[in-house]
This record gives structure tokens, sequence and C-alpha cells, in this order.
């Protein structure tokens, strides 16, 4: 597939936002390497860019993560319970268990799964034991055509499937206490919008359900607050290269969400949980073009 890279004029913006005072942060504005999906780790934020993991203080000190011998990756990747692994996925279609300090990558999918299934990892459970992904099942030319949500052993095997793929899904993580894993998904009304479901499969919920296409729900660590991207009306898939929201709600209450930046990116932008150790901060990223007659780099939400 290949990796993302920017365009002519483009940057690549990463920042951190408080998102009680709504104080946000420019950590770093690269015009060379399209840099992706943000997690939040010790050494600080862990993204993805030109098919490798990339290591970015929050000083703004960028460092290539050495894993040899892995194919290029996308920006599906989530830190291990253990601080020192971290799990990604491929273009190859399969996921790696890595160390996070860099050096030899195992192979976690393959052995016992589906035939042809592509993967794309999103969740590890808190306890470390499973993996929620979505899997990719081809039918005939089109390999995009079924997207359903699993889990498997992080091990290896034990696949399960907790949706059927009659309804488009993505982003399946996990909640901090493991009692559910938050998706998005198109079943309830033909384009995204956030849901849960027990880790059986069972007890599947709407959470929202205005006219935005919304994607990839993030929980914060205690589990209070879930961060999520908003598309426009009538956004097919999560593309680049749009103005999208980035929105907070304050658990239980979904209705309470509130657009704590306004920005021109989506795809990479929240793809993976970015919130802070504390729960106070979330991180994100936005691609400007030059010339841009709005705001250069983000538009936070009064």
């Amino acid at each position: 597939m290949g990796f993302r890279t920017l365009r002519p004029g483009q940057v690549t913006c990463v920042w951190t936002v408080d998102v009680e005072s709504n104080a946000t942060e420019l950590v770093l504005r690269d015009d060379e390497i399209l840099l992706e999906a943000p997690n939040w780790v010790a050494s600080g934020l862990l993204l993805n860019g030109a098919g490798t993991l990339w290591d970015l203080d929050l000083d703004g000190q960028l460092t290539p993560i050495e894993i040899p011998d892995l194919p290029a990756l996308n920006n599906d990747h989530v830190p291990a319970p253990d601080g020192r692994h971290v799990y990604v996925s491929a273009d190859d279609g399969h996921i790696y268990r890595a160390p996070l300090a860099g050096g030899s990558a195992s192979r976690i999918t393959g052995g016992s799964g589906i035939l042809g299934l592509m993967h794309f990892l999103h969740g590890v459970s808190p306890d470390g034991a499973s993996l929620a992904f979505i899997g990719l099942e081809p039918e005939g030319e089109n390999r995009w055509a079924r997207a359903s949500v699993f889990t498997m052993s992080t091990e290896g095997g034990h696949y399960r499937r907790l949706t059927d793929g009659s309804a488009p899904a993505d982003g399946s993580e996990f909640s901090p206490d493991g009692a559910w894993i938050y998706f998005n998904t198109e079943q309830f009304d033909g384009h995204a919008q956030i849901a849960r479901m027990r880790p059986d499969g069972s007890e599947v919920e709407q959470l929202t359900g205005d006219e935005n296409v919304n994607w990839f729900p993030h929980l914060s660590p205690d589990g209070q607050r879930a961060a999520y991207i908003s598309f426009p009306p009538g956004t097919e898939g999560h593309p680049g290269d749009l103005w999208v929201e980035i929105k907070v709600a304050d658990l239980p209450d979904w209705g309470s969400a509130r657009t704590i930046a306004r920005i021109f990116g989506g795809q990479g932008s929240l793809s993976v949980n970015s919130w802070s150790p504390d729960s106070r901060s979330l991180a994100f990223v936005s691609y400007p073009i030059e010339g841009q007659s709005r705001n250069d780099d983000t538009q936070r939400a009064r």
C-alpha cells in the first residue's frame, strides 16, 4: 500500500491540548515527513511516518525507532500494558509485536487465523491478553469488501468475530476496565457512529447519533472522558486533507461532546488512543497547506 507523504506546501503539525483549559501546544512542525497517529508513551509521543515508528519527546526531538526486517507500517499501533512493547499493523496485513526501544519484532497473526484476512490493530486489553482488530475479508477483487471487529490472543490464534461485516466497522478499542469494546460502525443509520459492545459481541449500544461521520473512539485512562474525530456529513470513509473536528465527551454523557480543535487533517490525526497517562491532555496531528485561507494550523473552539 505504501506510506503517505506530504503534498507540496503541506506540513505535519503535532499538537497537545489540555482538555480542561483548552490550552493547545505545538510540539513539532515538520515539512519532510507525514507523521500520524500519536500514542502517549513514557518517552513522550509515539507516531508512525515513512513506514516506520518514531519517538517524539515533548521538546520536539524526533527519533526513529529501529525495528529491522518489518514491512512498512501503517498508522495502527498500540503500546502494550507492560510499557516495554508495542503492537503494530504492517502493510502486509499482519500484526507484529516489537520492543518500544527498538529491536527484533515477532509476527502475531497468520498462524491459525482466517485465510486471506487483513489485520488492522486498534486495541489491547488492559490485562495484555487480547487484541481487538479490524479484519478485512476480500470478496473477488475487492479486498475492502467486509470490515468486521475481531479479537484474538496476543500470543496468536483464538480468533473471535464480534461483528458480521454487513455494516463496516473500525476503531475497535478496549475500555480501561476491559468491560467494553468501543468502535465506530455504519450499522445504525448508514454512516459512521460511535458504539460499544461487550468483548463477547453482546449488548451493542449506539452512543452518538448526529449527522456527522464519527470515527475512532478513545477513552481516557481514568474512563471519565472519550475523544473521537468528527468528519463532515456525507464523508465516505476517513480520508485525509479536509476540515475535521476533534471532540471530547464527559462520560457517560456522549451528548456532552464538545469540539476542542478544528483542524485540516482527518486520516492520521486521531487514529489511535493518544490520551496522556493523567487523562488531562490529548495529542493529535494536523496537516495544513501553505496559503490556506483559514488557519495554517488549528482553530480552537471558542
